[in-house]
């Protein structure tokens, strides 16, 4: 390829049926930089479960909502769109921009309900979203339809986003429900009518895979840093041993649970379905975020037991039955639906026993009740793959 081809490219869809589509060092990069608004999320939900603050659940609902889409439409874009020219580039860099703006504001939304910073930050990357769109539009033809319906919806609702900080407290969160409902349409109204976006099957399964894998590690790296802080305060005991080897159960058993079943084949045989398979991993990002909360809420040992059982059990139940939702869409019969339910239902259980159980033993009996639920979904998707074969 000449070295104008590297300043620029026509920007035309690519072949989704391209073999060995991997993740480029600027989606890597990408990820990254927007694990730092995860974390601070995440931070922000420990401190207000701590506090008592209940809110801070909503809080932390909201935040993360646009923290996912944002990276969600740029990872759908890239898929479909990457020319990795400098125009692309340095759009991309804009959205890497907004989100550290979006991770600065992140305190004050906890602290003084304020969505000005998050929203600015927000606005940023999905304006440049708008501008790849609009290029896309302009360079390739054939899917001019989509990509214009793309460019204006999302347009339109960022100035929905930007009108939205007039509202003041009730309103304000009934105009962040119409607008998250905008944003989620705007994608199905722009894919309705003519030729889909390009996207690669294969690309995409590897782009959300390495997402949960960065937000587990960010799980990992704070619920140690939670250990080690335990520790230099009030020395290792058992109980802080049990606590940490039962999260680190909990969160591997959580990776092995999503990785169990290879997703590729099922979105490229039920492509109506890729809508409903990447909004529902909303559900699976938020509740890995929020289980490392809660295993740092657990090693901190200043929190209720009870309460801190419930940080760790309401989201990984979330991820439970979300993770199931997402295999037994493109693997019909590879849920344990009645192991699943029941595991659910055990789960909160200890939670609510926590307080009598003892917070390290309440870990420990969700970890493996969770490492249980893997053995027989390994074996129920065994019978399923024999039964649906490619």
């Amino acid at each position: 390829m000449s070295d104008v081809g590297l300043y620029l490219r026509r920007m035309v869809g690519r072949d989704p049926g391209e073999e060995h589509r991997v993740s480029t060092p600027l989606e890597l990069l990408f990820d990254l930089c927007f694990v730092v608004a995860v974390a601070a999320a995440s931070a922000q939900l420990h401190h207000g479960i701590a506090d008592g603050h209940r809110v801070a659940i909503l809080q932390y609902a909201m935040v993360f909502f646009a923290i996912w889409w944002a990276w969600m439409n740029f990872t759908w874009f890239a898929s479909a769109y990457d020319t990795d020219d400098v125009p692309y580039r340095l759009l991309t860099l804009l959205q890497i921009a907004g989100g550290l703006v979006l991770a600065a504001g992140v305190p004050s939304v906890f602290h003084d309900y304020d969505f000005a910073v998050v929203t600015v930050g927000y606005v940023v990357m999905r304006v440049a979203m708008v501008g790849q769109w609009l290029r896309a539009a302009r360079q390739d033809p054939a899917s001019r339809g989509a990509t214009v319906r793309y460019a204006v919806g999302v347009g339109v609702v960022q100035l929905g986003w930007v009108l939205r900080l007039l509202l003041p407290g009730t309103a304000g969160l009934v105009g962040f429900l119409v607008l998250f409902v905008a944003e989620l349409a705007v994608p199905a109204v722009a894919e309705a009518h003519g030729r889909e976006t390009p996207w690669h099957p294969g690309h995409i399964n590897e782009r959300y895979g390495l997402f949960t894998l960065i937000v587990l590690g960010e799980c990992v790296a704070a619920a140690a840093v939670g250990v080690q802080s335990a520790i230099t305060d009030r020395g290792l005991s058992a109980g802080l041993l049990v606590t940490a080897g039962g999260g680190l159960v909990l969160l591997f058993s959580m990776w092995w649970l999503y990785f169990k079943h290879e997703a590729t084949a099922g979105l490229k045989i039920r492509q109506s379905q890729n809508l409903l398979w990447g909004y529902s991993h909303y559900v699976v990002f938020a509740s890995v975020a929020a289980v490392g909360t809660g295993l740092t809420l657990a090693a901190d040992g200043e929190t209720p037991a009870t309460v801190v059982a419930f940080a760790i059990a309401i989201p990984t139940c979330c991820y439970l039955a979300t993770s199931a939702y997402l295999h037994g869409l493109l693997l019909p019969g590879s849920v344990p639906v009645v192991t699943l339910a029941a595991t659910i239902v055990l789960i909160l259980a200890t939670a609510a026993v926590a307080g009598a159980l003892g917070l390290p033993a309440s870990v420990a009996v969700i970890a493996a009740l969770v490492a249980i639920l893997l053995v027989v979904s390994i074996r129920a998707g065994r019978r399923a793959g024999s039964a649906h074969p490619a």
